[in-house]
């Protein structure tokens, strides 16, 4: 059987290859004298490369020019038309600048437009109308309802702590050591703290002075190396006292609501109700001595955990002595004492951070109060002011948990009273009448519907512009289902804090039908709009949890009987 003639070779060896043989060693190649002829180049160029052929052979070392392998077979080529490729290569690109530097010179901006990326009008002149409509259709909006309450500038910034004086003028000594520490400047009555000698001094005595614990409780607001250490001390000798003493004379210490004011007052909090007389100003001498004291703490942590640290220190103190002695402030004291609080939590750098003991110290403070429910009014009242925005307000339900019968109480009353105010009816509303919470937020609930919340909304006159009436309008839009959105929350709050019984069941089946009614269908999801999605997935999650209440809830015969006269 004959084999085809294009069959694989049986040699698989590679060709050879002339210039990898190291022993030629033969002088690089010449064009032959008849191609020459044939092609003869121009003078000039003739006289180039002869001039670049004679630089290159002569830069060459002797070694090199033996050394030079044969690139081609046959010597038809050669350096020569390397040279000449390089030349008309290099002539190409100086004509390319010239060319590229003439068009710049005519059209000056014709670069810059191209590259431009931060000129939105030239960009939109680019698209046609239809193609302008078709992106505005798939476009999405950024304006999202934020998870976070904006919060409240309560506290200003403070580089340095106010200093802290011991008042030690009826205070005797009883050793040369204490004698030493009440003469001591304020630095060296802060050696003894950080050295620990004052627990030696005073935590295992007979009586502690009172000027001490009020000087501990003024260093709570000081940076958190000299705080921690205040506030052991503190905790320490108070609970020594409190094991010291029989249970029917129990008697601790305790701030007094204008020193817990001016501890706040100190953390840089202002507060216009409180301290009309503005943020508070440093003197020259007060700031060389925060100066002269900043030796004594090392690098502070950030601005944020260092004041919720402080806070936490003055909570904890706050919580023992109301649970050691719960009659240590009146019931006015009390609301005033939640309102600052209350204030204080809100602020804006405290936002994402915990407060398990602000919230615990509200809850102990709820308890303590005497006339109850008498000052529920009231508090809900004052509660219902600390903040404009409808977010901080729902920030400042959410602080009282729901784990207490008056806890229940306080958030559906205060979210009640939220309610009626963003929606302009907390004075004509019969807040404290006979009428039930789930009745009177029947009422309410007509009125969150987003028509009526863009009248109130939207009293101020829209720019007279068209793009300005459009952006003004989406914003208006996210307003409204911003507000509408923290209502709706509120309205949970009130209905998840009732227990409902049978003789309710007809108030919240006529909520849930006043929510599909009033909001649910009135909310009309866009791609545009990812706020409404948010609303109208709130308004969904909260029908069907009115739903399950109302299905484990037996309603009473009047509100359905089909078989009643049968």
């Amino acid at each position: 059987m004959q084999m085809p003639q294009d069959s694989f070779p049986t040699d698989w060896s590679p060709p050879p290859i002339e210039f990898l043989n190291k022993s030629k060693k033969a002088p690089p190649t010449r064009r032959p004298l008849e191609d020459l002829e044939k092609d003869p180049p121009d003078p000039d160029q003739k006289v180039e490369l002869a001039s670049l052929e004679e630089l290159f052979w002569n830069m060459a070392g002797p070694s090199q020019q033996a050394g030079t392998p044969e690139i081609s077979s046959g010597g038809s080529e050669c350096y020569v038309n390397n040279l000449d490729y390089l030349l008309q290569e290099k002539r190409e690109q100086a004509l390319e600048q010239e060319w590229e530097q003439l068009l710049q010179q005519e059209h000056p901006r014709l670069e810059s437009s191209a590259y431009d990326d931060d000129d939105d009008m030239d960009r939109e002149a680019v698209l046609m109308p239809e193609q302008r409509m078709l992106v505005e259709k798939f476009s999405v909006s950024l304006q999202v309802i934020s998870p976070v309450h904006p919060g409240e500038t309560v506290f200003l910034p403070r580089r340095h702590p106010l200093p802290c004086f011991l008042d030690s003028s009826s205070l005797k000594p009883h050793s040369q050591l204490e004698e030493l520490f009440l003469r001591s400047s304020l630095p060296g009555q802060l050696s003894f703290l950080h050295n620990g000698l004052l627990s030696n001094l005073y935590l295992h005595a007979a009586d502690c002075p009172r000027p001490l614990l009020r000087w501990l409780f003024q260093l709570l607001t000081w940076p958190p190396e000299t705080s921690s250490r205040a506030f052991g001390l503190l905790w320490d000798l108070s609970i020594d006292r409190v094991f010291r003493q029989p249970d029917e004379n129990m008697h601790l210490w305790c701030p007094s609501l204008q020193e817990v004011k001016e501890v706040f007052r100190s953390l840089g909090a202002y507060n216009p109700a409180l301290y009309p007389q503005g943020p508070f100003q440093h003197s020259s001498r007060v700031l060389e001595s925060e100066a002269s004291l900043g030796c004594w703490e090392p690098q502070d942590p950030p601005q944020e955990v260092a004041l919720d640290i402080k806070l936490s220190y003055i909570y904890r103190f706050l919580i023992l002595c109301l649970l050691v002695q719960p009659t240590s402030y009146t019931d006015a004291g009390i609301l005033d004492l939640m309102e600052l609080l209350c204030r204080a939590g809100l602020d804006v750098g405290l936002r994402l951070l915990p407060k398990t003991d602000l919230q615990q110290l509200l809850l102990l403070l709820l308890e303590n109060i005497q006339e109850w429910p008498g000052k529920l009014q009231p508090l809900c009242y004052a509660l219902s002011w600390v903040s404009d925005h409808h977010h901080n307000l729902l920030a400042l339900v959410q602080f009282f948990l729901d784990v207490t019968p008056r806890g229940r109480q306080l958030r559906s009353q205060l979210s009640l009273m939220v309610i009626a105010r963003m929606l302009g009816q907390q004075e004509s509303l019969p807040l404290s009448g006979e009428k039930t919470q789930l009745a009177l937020l029947s009422q309410l609930l007509s009125l969150m519907r987003p028509s009526s919340l863009r009248q109130c909304l939207g009293a101020e006159t829209l720019p007279s512009s068209l793009g300005q009436q459009s952006k003004a309008s989406t914003e208006l839009d996210h307003k409204i289902c911003y507000l509408c959105h923290s209502l709706l929350t509120l309205a949970g709050v009130v209905v998840s804090s009732q227990d409902i019984t049978p003789d309710q069941w007809g108030e919240l089946q006529l909520l849930c039908m006043q929510l599909d009614r009033h909001i649910s269908t009135h909310i009309r999801e866009s791609p545009q709009a990812m706020h409404r999605t948010k609303l109208k997935d709130l308004a969904t999650q909260t029908y069907i949890r009115w739903q399950d209440l109302l299905a484990h809830c037996q309603p009473q015969g009047q509100y359905f009987s089909p078989w009643k006269d049968i």
